[in-house]
Order: structure tokens, then C-alpha cells, then sequence
């Protein structure tokens, strides 16, 4: 951010002062707590005459389903110069009843003051949270930020099965290891169950002590309902279907009972920790 102060001489605009500043704003929260903060900070990193005269402060506003709790950004002095002047304000959201899910924009407003100049204002805006109290067993409020892709991880070591499943799969061409191709979590019974059907049928053979697993997962809109074609690969127990590649369909594989039980105790955890709700993005990484 730049202020200049300038003067109008016989009809000429005269500058009498400059000032550059670097501007961080962000924000930060809990997905257990209903309350964020954000934060502002300011420096003149260069400056000359009438402009390093002047006085900085700020004011946070809200729009949106919260309101202000605190909001303090005393005025200080530009001067001197890398010196950084901090605004700090707090957020309480009002998406608080049972089911209730809210957004909430937050502002903050500088206000640049200078006795023989006046005030100028400049406002930084940031609409990053969502809050709910409607994640599945999770009866509390808390607030996250929906867009960004949190990664679901499974270990290796503890459900290598899965984990070879879905490496396969993910390298075939199947989204969900990248923001860029992320997975969308679904909510919606219908959707779930004919993922599964499609991927998994119920009348399709197990092995003894397998289960079928499918990928994407059955609770993602990426699941093979949302189109493409059936696939698996050599050892997987399933005959008659090929390897395919694209990111269009399914991957399914007979894995052990027991690391399909822990992906399914993962995927709970996961969902209820992050509060994803329908629509929100995630990825699936495979960790030691």
C-alpha cells in the first residue's frame, strides 16, 4: 500500500511526501472453537517528507452470520521506518443452533491520519471461515476454511492393502492426491449406496477374509455413479474386469477385512475432526 501527500500549487498537484507499506492480513481458527481471529500488520518499508508525518489505525467490521467480539488498532505513527504497527480482532459466529451452518465476511478499515492532511482510508476484506454446528457427531460449533483440501491420510505400514489399492488407482489416472484434482465429500445416503453397488456389487464373490474396496471412495461425487467405467488390477481378486486408465470411474480391489474396518474408522475420524460437509474438497494421501 502507497500514501502520498500532496498540495495543489497554481493549479498543479505537488507532492510533499510518500510512504510504502507492507500489509499482512490472515486469519486463523479451530474447527472446535466459534470464535477466529484476524489479524493485521503494517509497515512503512521506505518513505520521505509530510507522509512519514503521518498516523495509522484500524477498525474491524463483519458481514455475515457472526459478530464482532473485539477489535483493537490504536493509532501509531508511520515512523519510524520496518517498525510494524498490529491490529488484532476477534469473531464469534451466530450459526450457533443445532443444523445451523454460517459464513462470515471480515473488513478491516485503515485509516491513515494526518493533521494538515486529513484521513485516508483504505479496507482489506477476507471471507476465508465457515461455522456449523450441523457436522455429523460432532454436537459442538466450530469453524473451518471450506475450500481448502485436507488431506484423509493412510498409513501404509498399518493397512497395506489399502494403501496398495489406492496408490494404484490414484496412478491410473483417479483424482484425489492433488488440490487440483481433489475428491468432494458426499453426504447424501442414495449417491453413497450406488457408488458402492456400481464398484462393489453385492453379489460379487469375496474371498475369504476380503472385502471389496472401492476408489474413489463410495462417499465422494467423484464415485463411479458420477460416470466412467469399472476397473481393478492383477492380484485383486477380481476377474473379468480390466485395467483401465482416466480419471473417469472406478477402481475396484479385494482387500483384507481388517484394513477396510480401518479405513472406515479413518474416514469417520477425518470427517467429523475437519467438519466436512457436503460439497467440501479433500484429498487421500497414503503416509508411512
Amino acid at each position: 500500500m502507497t500514501y502520498q501527500t500532496f498540495r495543489m500549487v497554481n493549479g498543479r498537484r505537488q507532492v510533499t511526501g510518500s510512504a510504502d507499506m507492507n500489509v499482512i492480513n490472515y486469519s486463523y481458527g479451530d474447527s472446535g472453537m466459534p470464535r477466529w481471529g484476524y489479524q493485521i500488520e503494517v509497515s512503512a518499508y521506505r518513505g520521505w517528507g509530510d507522509a512519514l508525518k503521518a498516523s495509522i489505525s484500524g477498525k474491524a467490521t463483519k458481514d455475515g452470520a457472526c459478530k464482532v467480539h473485539k477489535s483493537s488498532f490504536p493509532s501509531r505513527k508511520l515512523a519510524p521506518l520496518s517498525s510494524w504497527k498490529l491490529g488484532e480482532s476477534f469473531f464469534d459466529t451466530t450459526a450457533t443452533r443445532s443444523g445451523a451452518i454460517g459464513r462470515c465476511a471480515t473488513t478491516w478499515t485503515l485509516s491513515v491520519t494526518n493533521a494538515a492532511y486529513g484521513t485516508s482510508k483504505s479496507s482489506l476484506k477476507l471471507n476465508e471461515f465457515r461455522c456449523d454446528n450441523a457436522t455429523a457427531g460432532r454436537p459442538t460449533v466450530g469453524c473451518v476454511v471450506p475450500w481448502y483440501a485436507s488431506p484423509l491420510i493412510y498409513s501404509k505400514s498399518r493397512a497395506p492393502q489399502l494403501a496398495s489399492h489406492i496408490t494404484r488407482a490414484q496412478r491410473s489416472g483417479l483424482p484425489g492426491a492433488t488440490f487440483k484434482s481433489p475428491l468432494t465429500r458426499t453426504t447424501k445416503a442414495a449417491t453413497i449406496s450406488r457408488n458402492r453397488d456400481l464398484a462393489c456389487p453385492r453379489g460379487e464373490s469375496r474371498p475369504q477374509g476380503k472385502s471389496c474396496d472401492e476408489y474413489p471412495l463410495a462417499t465422494s461425487k467423484e464415485g463411479l455413479s458420477a460416470g466412467g467405467q469399472r476397473r481393478t488390477f492383477p492380484g485383486c481378486s477380481i476377474p473379468r474386469v480390466p485395467s483401465r486408465t482416466g480419471a473417469k470411474g472406478a477402481s475396484a480391489c479385494m482387500i483384507s477385512i481388517s484394513d477396510q474396518n480401518y479405513q472406515g474408522g479413518m474416514n469417520s475420524s477425518f470427517y467429523k475432526a475437519e467438519r466436512m460437509l457436503d460439497g467440501d474438497p479433500y484429498r487421500v494421501l497414503i503416509g508411512d
